[in-house]
């Protein structure tokens, strides 16, 4: 299981897939009525859901994050706080620069 294994790659892929599921589960709670498509052109343009969406879809992360710490596996929660930190810098550029 991969609970186990304490290594920097499995944190960093972990990391990525975290948020694209936590976006995904905010799409299929909150916005059903739109296409997946809608749902990303409206994310990506307006700053108040930028906010809102993006905060919960890092939630995954710090979900995952906890999980790892409680387990002491360094390497693998270090690559998910990386991964993390860069979604979180890339949310508040999409929303200063939109």
């Amino acid at each position: 299981m991969f609970l186990t294994k304490d290594n920097l790659r499995l944190g960093l892929i972990l990391g990525l897939i975290g948020p694209l599921v936590g976006l995904f589960i905010v799409y299929l709670i909150k916005f059903p009525a739109l296409s997946f498509k809608d749902f990303l052109d409206y994310f990506m343009h307006d700053n108040k859901v930028i906010t809102n969406v993006g905060t919960f879809a890092l939630l995954a992360n710090a979900l995952l994050f906890a999980i790892y710490v409680h387990f002491d596996k360094s390497q693998t929660f270090k690559g998910i706080f990386i991964v993390t930190l860069f979604y979180g810098v890339g949310i508040l550029l999409l929303k200063l620069f939109n």
